[in-house]
């Protein structure tokens, strides 16, 4: 059992995962990190290898739409405010693996890549 599938039979209903659980799991395989804030702020820090979709442009439900559903989605934003409602806009729209870095970016204890 990898450390992923272990870390989902035991947090199946809940949307928040840590530090520690987020770095981890997107190292798997089909895990998408995901950055729901402005481009401003991606351009000034942001997490390796993540995709900036930012929640407040009007064609955030289409462009996440357009995502595979069978795929995992880690999700952050600053403080863990908008990336919470974006992985419950997420869940609405049939996506079953979607996460939260609880309390963002700012408590964010991994690599950062820097604009």
């Amino acid at each position: 059992m990898s450390l992923f599938s272990s870390f989902l039979s035991n947090k199946e209903d809940s949307l928040d995962i840590d530090n520690i659980y987020f770095e981890k799991i997107c190292r798997q395989e089909n895990v998408i990190v995901l950055d729901v804030r402005t481009k401003s702020e991606n351009m000034k820090s942001r997490i390796p290898n993540s995709i900036l979709i930012d929640i407040h442009e009007p064609d955030f439900s289409d462009r996440i739409d357009e995502l595979e559903r069978d795929k995992t989605y880690l999700v952050y934003c600053r403080s863990g405010v908008r990336s919470t409602n974006a992985c419950q806009q997420m869940k609405k729209m049939g996506f079953e693996n979607v996460f939260n870095l609880k309390n963002g970016i700012i408590k964010w204890h991994g690599q950062i890549e820097k604009g």
